[in-house]
């Protein structure tokens, strides 16, 4: 039996995250799979990436991690003993690129991954030719936003890597569809894996007001990216007409982009700055989340929000937008409310039913915990994952399976 060490780990790439050769599983016991995005930064794909490199079972799967630039979550995988594979890409057109290309084929070779799978766009382009040169024997690329967000370019050279990869996942039922309807992927090989929650991360328990929201009587708030296509300018308008005259209600928004610049004068326009926090993006967000009251995703496009569920695993009472997978989590009326995209108007009249309606946030608050718990938990989504990993393995020549 071959024994996978440090020594062979580290041969020709300085690069990667070594664990002493004790806590390294042995290649016939595992499947060694590996996962790559661009960077390892705060946002929801990255987040669902580590979550899932460290909520797959390490008795079936040897998890390993590749991307072209580090972030917060690089520290959350070095601390789960999570291989780590730095690739020094910065442009395609550069010559680092191709040194990347055949580092991360010598990487898959050495380390016999049998499962590539690339969670982003760029990492789609590029992982895939890659692993198909090098012969790992199941590939497979993420959706994991509406098309109409991939720049023209990206899209189509992902065309031609979903063509080539084993099959495509997606995070909702909604890009599901949409990709299914361009024809070029046959639906056999579109494969549905909801995002997942840690719920004993993300849980309702110990719920309190965070430093800078002390004293307020009800806190509406979002955690996100501050991007155009999330339309917060929608919820600080909404909120101004819903929380006109009420001073103890406050407006949380947790996230970094470049959408700040244009927010905060906004909320002096509105005359609501002395009533909204602005926080950067942290990596741990459950104890914000813990801290609002009503949780609002007023999004112009989503896939499926990774924010969204971690708010209803908080137990916020939540209001999103009937955008893309939004419906898929939210039930309105039942786990949470729904209002037309860019509808300031309409948010306003969501917002004012559950600033005067304590009891009906309570009940959707509980509603939503418990529909995370069943249908959108971390365990739920890696059993899924592994799923669609096993059926492919189990189509290749030689593959016993698990």
């Amino acid at each position: 039996m071959r024994t996978t060490t440090a020594a062979n780990l580290s041969a020709d790439n300085p690069t990667l995250l070594i664990h002493p050769p004790d806590t390294i599983r042995t290649v016939a016991d595992t499947t060694a799979v590996m996962l790559m995005t661009r960077q390892l930064g705060p946002g929801g794909t990255e987040r669902q990436l580590t979550e899932m490199a460290r909520g797959l079972d390490r008795d079936r799967f040897r998890v390993h991690v590749g991307c072209f630039h580090e972030g917060i979550r690089a520290d959350e995988l070095r601390a789960a003993e999570v291989p780590l594979l730095r690739l020094r890409v910065t442009s395609f057109i550069k010559p680092n690129a191709l040194t990347g290309a055949f580092e991360l084929g010598r990487y898959l070779r050495r380390n016999r991954i049998r499962v590539l799978h690339t969670f982003d766009y760029p990492l789609n382009c590029f992982g895939v030719p890659v692993a198909r040169a090098f012969g790992v024997p199941v590939v497979l690329t993420s959706q994991r936003a509406h098309r109409h967000l991939v720049p023209p370019l990206y899209l189509r050279l992902q065309r031609i890597a979903e063509r080539m990869a084993s099959g495509v996942v997606v995070n909702s039922e909604s890009v599901r569809q949409e990709l299914v309807a361009e024809g070029h992927v046959p639906p056999e090989r579109v494969h549905l894996c909801y995002n997942g929650v840690d719920t004993e991360r993300f849980q309702a328990r110990g719920r309190s007001r965070m430093p800078g929201l002390a004293g307020a009587e009800l806190v509406i708030g979002v955690v996100c990216v501050l991007r155009p296509e999330k339309s917060l300018q929608t919820l600080l308008r909404a909120f101004a007409q819903a929380a006109r005259g009420r001073p103890e209600i406050r407006l949380a928004i947790v996230g970094s982009g470049p959408e700040l610049s244009s927010l905060e004068p906004l909320a002096k326009e509105l005359c609501i700055s002395e009533r909204c926090v602005f926080q950067p993006m942290i990596a741990d967000v459950a104890p914000w989340l813990r801290s609002i009251d009503v949780f609002v995703l007023p999004s112009l496009s989503e896939a499926l929000s990774n924010a969204l569920m971690e708010a209803m695993a908080c137990g916020c009472a939540c209001i999103a937008s009937r955008a893309g997978g939004n419906p898929e989590l939210v039930r309105d009326c039942e786990t949470g409310l729904l209002f037309e995209a860019g509808d300031a108007p309409g948010l306003a009249e969501r917002l004012h039913l559950l600033i005067a309606n304590p009891a009906l946030r309570v009940r959707l608050a509980h509603a939503a915990v418990r529909e995370i718990e069943c249908r959108f938990s971390l365990r739920a989504s890696a059993a899924r994952l592994a799923e669609i990993y096993d059926s492919y393995l189990h189509k290749v020549s030689g593959h016993r399976g698990r």
